[in-house]
C-alpha cells in the first residue's frame, strides 16, 4: 500500500516536472499582455478571468486529458501517433493524403512552438528583476543579454541528457505550483468576490459587451493554454494516470492563481507586471527567491520543451518524414532520453535571434499563439476522424465542439500575423518544407532507381553462384524490402561477380507501434541467399549488431548504397543537398566502419 502511495504521488511530481513547466509558466505573462490593450475595469476583469478558466477547461482538460489522451499507442501519444492510428483505420482510403498533410502542418506547427516558449519564459522571468531596487536601472539591453546566457547554458548543457537532473525538476515545479496557489489565496482573501469569474456569464457578458475586439482579446487569452499539447505529447514518457492526476492539480493551482492576480489588478491597474507586482505586495522580503524560482521554472519548461522537440524530430526520422540525423542517447534505462546535436544548434541559434528581434516578452506575445491554436485544431480534426471510425463514435459530438472551439481561438490569433505572427509560420515552415521535400524526394529517387524483384534477380544471381567463385565469408546487403533488389546489389553480385558464401539481404521495417523489436532469419531465399528482416517500433533504438550475433550471424563485409543524384530540378537540388549534409543510413545506425563498404550508384531525377 505504501508502495503504491509513493508511485501514486511520484508520478504526480515527475509530471510537474517534465509536462506542466511550459502551461505553468504561462501566469508570469498572460494578464499582463492582457491588460496591457484591454482596461483593467471590473467587468474586464471578470470576463478575462471567466474566459482564462473555461480555456483550461475546454482545450486542456477536455481536448487534451479527456479525449486525445485516450487515443494511446503502446502508451505513446502526438500529432505522429494520431497519424500512425488514423493511417491503420483508413487502410489507403481518399483521406489519407489530407492526414499525411495535416501530420505534417501539425509537427512543423509544434517545432516552430519550440522556437517560441524559451524565448518568451525566460525573457518574461528575467524582466521581473526590474522590480527589485537595486536593479531598477537596468536596461532591456541588459535583460536581453542575461536571458540570453542562461537560454545558451541551458542549450550546452543538453548533451548530458537530463537523466541525472530530472529528479530535480519535478520538486522545484510542485513548490513553484505551491507558490503560485499561496500568492493567488492571499491575494484573493483582498477580494473574496473575484470567485464569481469561475461563472461562464461573465465571459459571455465580457463578449456582449466588447464585441469584434473582445473576440480579438481571445488571441491573448490563450497564452494560458500554451503547452497544453505537452499532456499528450509527453504521454510516452510517464503514462497517461499520473498526467492526468497532476494536472488537477495544477489546474488548481493556475486557477487560483489567475484569480489572486485578477484581485490584485482592481486595486492596482497601472501596474506593469501583474504576478510579480502581486508578489511584491505581498511580501518584499519574499520576492527575490520568488524571481529566482520563477527563472529556475522557465528553465525547466525550455527543457521540457526542448526534450519534446528531439522526441518529434526522432519519430520524424524513423517513420521516414524526416532526413536521418546524428542521434546520441544519454541515458542507458530511458528510452526517450536522446539528444540531436544538429537541432540543438539550430534551436538555440533561433532562440536568441527572436530574442533579439523581439526585445520584450509582450512583444513576444504577439507571436506567440498562433502556432498553438493550429496545432490544437489540427488534433481536434484527427480525433474526431478517429472517433468516428471507432467504437467512441459517441465521443464525436464533444471532439466537435471542442474543434471549433479550436478555429475561433485560430480565427482570432489570425489577427497576429502583421504584428509578428508571420514568424511562428516562418519558424514552422523550415521543418515542413524539409519534410515536403524529403519525403516527395525519397519516393521519387526510388522510383528512378528501377530497384528489380527478387525473380528477375535470381535468374542471374543462380548463375554466377553455381560457377564456385564465392567469396569465403558472409556479406550483408542493407534493403529495404527483403523481396525488391536495389541497383547498388545488381551492380555488386551481377556487374561485378563479388559473391560470397553466405549473402544477407536486411531489411529494417518500422511499425506502426512506438516500442518492441523482433527479427526473423530466413534462410532458404535461394543457394547461398537469406533474407534478415528486423521489425521495431518507431520510438525504438535498434542494436543490430546484437541482433545479428543472436542469429549467428558474423558478417565480414556490410554493403550499402550511396545514391548520387543528378538533377537540373531546383526542388530535387534541395533535396540532393540535404542528403550530402545528413548521415547516412549505417552511419544513423552506427554500425562498425571497418566493416562498411559504400556502392556509389548515379541517379538522374
Amino acid at each position: 500500500m505504501q508502495k503504491h502511495a509513493q508511485s501514486y504521488w511520484g508520478g504526480i511530481v515527475k509530471s510537474m516536472g517534465l509536462v506542466f513547466g511550459d502551461i505553468g509558466t504561462s501566469p508570469i505573462y498572460t494578464l499582463t499582455v492582457i491588460f496591457a490593450i484591454t482596461k483593467p475595469t471590473l467587468d474586464n476583469i471578470l470576463g478575462i478571468l471567466s474566459l482564462i478558466v473555461w480555456t483550461l477547461i475546454l482545450l486542456v482538460t477536455v481536448e487534451y486529458a479527456w479525449l486525445a489522451m485516450s487515443l494511446g499507442r503502446k502508451g505513446e501519444g502526438g500529432t505522429i501517433v494520431l497519424k500512425e492510428i488514423l493511417v491503420r483505420l483508413l487502410k489507403g482510403g481518399r483521406y489519407l493524403g489530407l492526414v499525411s498533410f495535416l501530420s505534417f502542418v501539425g509537427v512543423s506547427l509544434l517545432l516552430g512552438d519550440g522556437v517560441i516558449t524559451p524565448a518568451i519564459s525566460i525573457l518574461s522571468a528575467v524582466e521581473g528583476l526590474v522590480l527589485i531596487p537595486a536593479c531598477a536601472s537596468l536596461t532591456q539591453g541588459t535583460l536581453i543579454g542575461i536571458a540570453a546566457a542562461i537560454a545558451v547554458t541551458l542549450f550546452i548543457f543538453q548533451f548530458k541528457g537530463t537523466d541525472k537532473v530530472a529528479g530535480l525538476f519535478g520538486p522545484l515545479m510542485v513548490i513553484w505550483f505551491l507558490s503560485l496557489t499561496v500568492s493567488g489565496l492571499i491575494s484573493i482573501t483582498a477580494y473574496p468576490s473575484i470567485v464569481r469569474a469561475v461563472s461562464p456569464w461573465y465571459a459571455i457578458k465580457f463578449f456582449m459587451q466588447n464585441g469584434l475586439s473582445g473576440f480579438f482579446v481571445l488571441s491573448e487569452v490563450i497564452l494560458c493554454a500554451t503547452g497544453g499539447e505537452a499532456l499528450y505529447a509527453d504521454m510516452g514518457h510517464l503514462g497517461r494516470r499520473p498526467i492526468v492526476r497532476a494536472w488537477y492539480f495544477v489546474f488548481v493551482a493556475l486557477v487560483i492563481n489567475y484569480l489572486g492576480q485578477g484581485a490584485y489588478l482592481l486595486n492596482h491597474p497601472d501596474t506593469k507586471n501583474t504576478l510579480f507586482g502581486m508578489v511584491q505586495g505581498e511580501s518584499q522580503f519574499l520576492y527575490i527567491p520568488f524571481l529566482i524560482l520563477t527563472v529556475m521554472a522557465t528553465v525547466i519548461a525550455s527543457q521540457a520543451l526542448i526534450s519534446g522537440v528531439f522526441s518529434i524530430v526522432y519519430q520524424g526520422i524513423t517513420t521516414r518524414i524526416m532526413p536521418l540525423m546524428k542521434v546520441d542517447y544519454t541515458s542507458s534505462h530511458l528510452k526517450s532520453q536522446i539528444y540531436i546535436g544538429s537541432v540543438n544548434w539550430f534551436l538555440m541559434v533561433l532562440v536568441l535571434f527572436i530574442m533579439l528581434v523581439f526585445q520584450k516578452s509582450e512583444n513576444l506575445a504577439a507571436a506567440y499563439g498562433l502556432a498553438v491554436t493550429g496545432t490544437m485544431a489540427i488534433t481536434g480534426i484527427m480525433m474526431t476522424i478517429i472517433f468516428g471510425h471507432t467504437q467512441k463514435k459517441w465521443k464525436v459530438p464533444v471532439a466537435i465542439l471542442v474543434t471549433i472551439i479550436d478555429f475561433v481561438f485560430l480565427i482570432a490569433n489570425l489577427n497576429k500575423l502583421p504584428h509578428g505572427g508571420y514568424w511562428s509560420l516562418i519558424l514552422a515552415g523550415v521543418p515542413f518544407t524539409t519534410i515536403l521535400v524529403w519525403t516527395k524526394g525519397q519516393r521519387a529517387l526510388y522510383r528512378a532507381l528501377k530497384p528489380l524483384d527478387l525473380e528477375t534477380f535470381m535468374l542471374s544471381y543462380e548463375q554466377i553462384y553455381k560457377k564456385g567463385r564465392t567469396i569465403p565469408g558472409t556479406g550483408l546487403f542493407f534493403t529495404r524490402e527483403w523481396n525488391v533488389v536495389p541497383p547498388y546489389v545488381v551492380h555488386c553480385i551481377i556487374r561485378s561477380n563479388i559473391i560470397y558464401e553466405r549473402n544477407v539481404f536486411i531489411s529494417i521495417m518500422r511499425t506502426d507501434e512506438p516500442f518492441g523489436v523482433s527479427s526473423k532469419l530466413t534462410t532458404d531465399r535461394g543457394p547461398g541467399l537469406e533474407s534478415f528482416e528486423i521489425f521495431a517500433g518507431y520510438m525504438e533504438v535498434i542494436d543490430i549488431e546484437g541482433l545479428l550475433k543472436k542469429h549467428g550471424i558474423m558478417e565480414k563485409v556490410i554493403f550499402y548504397g550511396v545514391e548520387d543524384i543528378a538533377t537540373g530540378n531546383p526542388v530535387w537540388k534541395v533535396f540532393s543537398m540535404i542528403k550530402k549534409l545528413t548521415p547516412n543510413f549505417v552511419q544513423f545506425n552506427k554500425l562498425p566502419a571497418s566493416k562498411l563498404q559504400g556502392v556509389l550508384t548515379r541517379v538522374e531525377m
